[in-house]
Order: structure tokens, then C-alpha cells, then sequence
């Protein structure tokens, strides 16, 4: 059997969060685009439409869910609806989260609890809500965007940072539990070409160079690099992996946008 065959979904259904626009979306089409069908959940119906027809464009199934991952009853309704429309469900990736930078002294508890809500809260709702459709596969896999800053330093992420790295715990801590029916794990990308990250650049372009300095592969990366990392932990193809976080970064060994908070 070719290698490549193991990364083939065909007659899977995958579920992804935040799939309207950047590693969401792009990982909804690559899961596609290996046969999966896909439900696309996030909160702007206009841009999961798009992506749904995307898929359909690819000659699989798509289901087009407008979702707050904030909301529990949506969370519920979601995978529901996925698994109704759908038929079943086999991967679930959960791309949720994000805090802005601030200095700690500035970073109040109603800070600190929303990051951990988005962050983790928030993610671990939708892995909870699909795991009674999941443990029904026979390859099941779930996937959780984090953050290289969840195990990089850099100043101004404490709240972001510490979400993202209880996050990666919990992941660690799911595998064990969900053993051995659902494989879960980890991305932990670096600054990822989205459109915020583009508008940031465009209005500070040394800001973008510096970026890709910091990066030993001297680049900023694509949601289609965090994708391809999607469909291999989502496939056969990693069946023999569990409880991990995987770095795609371009080799950063600190963060590459550390804000310019001065000494104590």
C-alpha cells in the first residue's frame, strides 16, 4: 500500500471550528481535499458559506454552521447538526482563541479569565460535546490549534501565552483519558499569515522583516503550512501518534513579535 494512501479521508466527516478564513478554513479544505466531508462552523455565515461551496467544489459534502464557540447551546447545536446532516463524525478540529498583547501590570482578571475562556474553555466545550459522535469511529482524531507562545517567551503574552500552554496540558491529559478510542493532539504554530497578522505588516513593514529574521527558516508561515500539519494528524497517516504538540513555526526559539514593553 502506497504511503501516500494514508492520508486519504475518504468516507470521513470532520468538523472544524473557526473555519471562516485563515488556518480554519484552509484546514477544511485540505481535510476535503484528502475526501473528507466537511462541516464548517464559526461565527460570520457569509464566510463559512464560502468556504462550504469551496468544499462542495472539491466533490465532497459540506454543511455550513454559524456558530459562537462562546455559547454552549451553539457548541451543542453545532456538532449536532454536523452529525445529522453529516451522518457521522471522525475528526473534529478546533481552531478557537486569541488575547492581545498588554504588560502584566495591565492585565486584570476579567483578562486573564477571558483568555483561559477562549483559549481553553471554549475548545475543550467542543471536544466534550463531540466526543460521544467520535468514540463511534473507527479512526477518530481530534485536532486543537495552540500557539508557539504557549512554550516560547515573549513579552506582553502572558495571558494568551498561558492559555495556550494549559491548553497544551490538556491535550496531554485528553490523551490519556480518550485512550485508546480518540487520538487527540496539538499544532503549535508561530505568526501565521492571516489577515490581521497582513494588516499589522502592511502598516509596519520592518516589523514583517523582523518577523521572518527571527525565524530560522527566514519566513513568516501559511495557514496552508498549519494545514498540511492538520490532515496528517487528522489522518492514518499518524495513528501512532497521540498526546503531542507539534511545532510549525519556521524553528522559532523565542517569539518573533515580543512587544516593546520596557524594564520594571
Amino acid at each position: 500500500m502506497s504511503v501516500l494512501s494514508h492520508f486519504r479521508l475518504d468516507g470521513r466527516v470532520a468538523l472544524v471550528s473557526g473555519a471562516g478564513r485563515g488556518i480554519g478554513a484552509a484546514s477544511a479544505l485540505a481535510l476535503a481535499e484528502a475526501g473528507a466531508d466537511v462541516a464548517v462552523l464559526a461565527r460570520t455565515q457569509e464566510q463559512i458559506d464560502d468556504v462550504a461551496d469551496r468544499v462542495r467544489a472539491l466533490g465532497r459534502r459540506a454543511v455550513a454552521v454559524r456558530a459562537d464557540a462562546g455559547s454552549p447551546e451553539d457548541t451543542a447545536e453545532a456538532v449536532a447538526t454536523a452529525v445529522r446532516e453529516l451522518g457521522r463524525l471522525d475528526t473534529v478540529v478546533c481552531v478557537t482563541g486569541g488575547s492581545g498583547p498588554k504588560p502584566f501590570l495591565r492585565t486584570g482578571d476579567d483578562a486573564l479569565r477571558d483568555a483561559f475562556d477562549r483559549n481553553v474553555v471554549h475548545g475543550l466545550r467542543l471536544v466534550r460535546e463531540a466526543v460521544p459522535h467520535l468514540v463511534r469511529s473507527d479512526g477518530a482524531s481530534v485536532v486543537m490549534i495552540s500557539s508557539a507562545i504557549g512554550h516560547l517567551v515573549g513579552r506582553g503574552y502572558v495571558a494568551y501565552g498561558a492559555g495556550k500552554a494549559a491548553l497544551d496540558h490538556s491535550v496531554r491529559l485528553l490523551a490519556d483519558e480518550l485512550n485508546p478510542r480518540i487520538r487527540i493532539n496539538a499544532i503549535a504554530p508561530g505568526a501565521v499569515r492571516t489577515e490581521a497578522l497582513d494588516a499589522f505588516t502592511a502598516a509596519d513593514p520592518s516589523a514583517g522583516t523582523a518577523m521572518e529574521r527571527a525565524a530560522q527558516l527566514r519566513r513568516i508561515g501559511t495557514p496552508e503550512d498549519v494545514a498540511a500539519a492538520v490532515l496528517y494528524l487528522a489522518s492514518p497517516a499518524s495513528s501512532y501518534v497521540t498526546g503531542q504538540v507539534l511545532a510549525v513555526d519556521g524553528g522559532l526559539l523565542a517569539s518573533n513579535l515580543p512587544m516593546p514593553y520596557p524594564d520594571l
